[in-house]
């Protein structure tokens, strides 16, 4: 099975999030093909969180996992260090006060 590219499943998951009202931003653009996309989600509330995508071991499944959640100005600072060591990193900026991010969804979890 192909894998999507990075830019086709940034645009799908930013119409997905616009279908439920949620804004969303591209902060940082990486590589169109096979660059790694990170999640910052800003609850507008000064605090944020970070989700990243990660392999699990034990069941071989794709899973989204936190990277960092705090004050925004320390996930920002986070999100600062991984795009200083990754040029080819999206980082895509989900605004929403209920918290919402959809990565959990169907489609988007797996």
């Amino acid at each position: 099975m192909s894998r999507l590219t990075a830019e086709f499943w940034v645009a799908a998951y930013r119409q997905r999030l616009s279908l439920e009202g949620i804004p969303a931003f591209v902060t940082a653009r990486g590589d169109a093909t096979a660059g790694a996309v990170l999640v910052k989600l800003n609850t507008l509330d000064g605090q944020a969180c970070c989700y990243q995508r990660s392999f699990d071991l034990m069941s071989g499944e794709r899973t989204w996992v936190v990277l960092a959640e705090g004050a925004e100005e320390e996930v920002d600072a986070a999100l600062a260090k991984q795009c200083s060591f990754d040029p080819d990193l999206w980082v895509i900026e989900v605004e929403d006060r209920a918290g919402r991010h959809l990565l959990d969804e169907p489609g988007l979890s797996d």
